[in-house]
């Protein structure tokens, strides 16, 4: 497997960045643009960060037949991010942050008995149920088709993105096995894993979401799958659109991200203490 990394000297806790389907772990530090960046926002403010490459994609992609299985996928990420950090420090833990198509394998790692030093964990681009407009459309897709109307419901409104990322240039083959993950996610998989996350979670929706519905109740559903997390945001996010992490506004939510963060890092240290 893959990934993008940008390391702190001394970090206070490690990213680690999922991205969502059809792109790639450049989609962590946008082309072109530092400053939206959320591997060099991240390695400025003390934490090391580590985007994947998913299972399926980037130097994986030749053996996407291997990855079908959920648990094989879980095993393989948490293999590789093991691998990249060796005998590093990971400071208070690592903090799961992803995106879209990305957050069934997130949420997956989240539970994963491995997953003792997580400390919490960041969502954006998905939900439970998808919105009229997108219900016809992502039917459509498949692992080689791009229906009408996708790009529209992923990228729009234009101009909230800098014009380098709208050309294809994050673009990347998707993978088979992603059909079913996209099939059983809403209705099954996410309540299923959702309930068993035990760390703090926030979960981001960007203002011109088009996927997938954000009315109140929507995100109130939402945040009620996360039964034993002992804390769970709502995060608005204006001026994004779905791609959230490469938008003209990525900076703020890369900079509420790390809020989150800290407040995760005190809650394990408070924990600890009172353990102690």
């Amino acid at each position: 497997m893959s990934a993008l990394v940008a390391e702190a000297a001394e970090p206070k806790a490690v990213i680690v960045a999922i991205h969502g389907g059809a792109t790639s772990a450049a989609y962590f530090d946008c082309p072109g643009h530092p400053r939206l960046s959320l591997l060099r926002h991240a390695a400025a403010n003390g934490c090391t960060a580590v985007a994947l490459d998913r299972p399926g994609y980037g130097a994986s992609a030749f053996y996407h037949d291997k990855m079908a299985e959920p648990d094989d996928r879980v095993g393989f990420a948490w293999g590789a991010v093991d691998k990249i950090l060796g005998e590093s420090s990971r400071g208070a833990g690592v903090f799961i942050l992803a995106h879209s198509a990305g957050c069934e394998l997130g949420l997956r790692m989240a539970v994963e008995p491995r997953a003792g030093g997580v400390l919490g964990v960041e969502l954006s681009g998905t939900g439970l149920r998808y919105s009229e407009e997108a219900k016809g459309i992502i039917g459509e897709a498949t692992a080689t088709s791009r229906p009408a109307g996708l790009r529209d419901l992923l990228w729009q409104p234009t101009e909230l993105y800098p014009p380098e990322v709208l050309t294809g240039g994050l673009s990347a083959p998707g993978v088979p096995y992603e059909a079913k993950v996209t099939a059983n996610w809403p209705r099954r998989d996410f309540p299923e894993v959702a309930a068993r996350v035990t760390v703090p979670v926030e979960f981001s929706v960007a203002e011109y979401e088009r996927v997938w519905e954000n009315t109140p109740e929507a995100l109130h559903a939402i945040g009620a799958l996360f039964t034993s997390s002992p804390n769970v945001v709502i995060n608005r996010m204006p001026g994004s659109g779905h791609n959230i992490s490469v938008g003209l506004n990525a900076d703020a939510y890369h900079e509420r991200v790390l809020t989150f963060l800290d407040e995760c890092v005190a809650a394990r240290e408070n924990s600890e203490r009172e353990a102690g």
